[in-house]
């Protein structure tokens, strides 16, 4: 997140309100990973704000571990995490085979951002007011590509009108971020994505 540590504390904390509220709204087994992912968001946000504690107290070991633990959550969970919520929810079984290869797209992703995190030195820093992660740069386009076919574009073939609107506002967020964030885009995008996570209790009280 943009700005510091008290931002993001603050976004994690409504995230995490918001979250259990649209967990308590779910009321079947397969709708508690969808329900789930912004009380996820604002524990990823929380997780930025010891980031930016970091900074402040000039703690390297401290800045490495929560650096860490950021990019485990933003790199390696969400691609595989997104496609399987959205999958959980499916009804029609042709969405839902169409959902499996997004998927598997995911998974592979996550194992190639795994990978990278566990064989490079993860140390974060801050430019222009906002925190920047390490990205790989062998097969970067190629693997954001997918990451976005994983988190965004499975969003458009769900059978529910609310989650094609997630995923649109999402891949809009990603060009945002991109454009204005370029080398500090990944924490801005994410910060952007826990907001509109806020979409996903509109899908619950809809639903109801």
């Amino acid at each position: 997140m943009c700005f510091s540590a008290t931002a993001s504390f603050v976004a994690g904390a409504a995230l995490s309100a918001t979250g259990v509220t649209t967990l308590k709204k779910a009321k079947k087994k397969r709708d508690v990973p969808f329900a789930a992912i912004p009380l996820l968001f604002g524990v990823q946000q929380g997780i930025e704000g010891l980031v930016w504690l970091s900074f402040g107290y000039g703690a390297s070991f401290f800045n490495q571990v929560a650096s860490y633990a950021f990019m485990l959550v933003a790199y390696v969970f969400w691609p595989s995490f997104v496609p399987f919520a959205i999958r959980s929810l499916e009804t029609d079984p042709n969405r839902k085979q169409i959902l499996a290869v997004f998927q598997g797209l995911g998974v592979g992703v996550s194992l190639y951002l795994l990978y990278f995190i566990m064989s490079n030195p993860v140390i974060s820093h801050i430019v222009n007011k906002s925190i920047v992660y390490p990205m790989p740069t062998e097969h970067g386009a190629l693997i954001m590509g997918l990451y976005l076919l994983a988190t965004c574009v499975s969003c458009f073939f769900s059978s529910n009108k609310i989650i094609n609107i997630f995923g649109t506002l999402i891949a809009v967020s990603f060009g945002t971020a991109y454009y204005f964030y370029t080398t500090s885009f990944v924490s801005v995008w994410c910060f952007f994505g826990a907001i509109l996570s806020i979409a996903v209790y509109w899908y619950f009280k809809n639903a109801k």
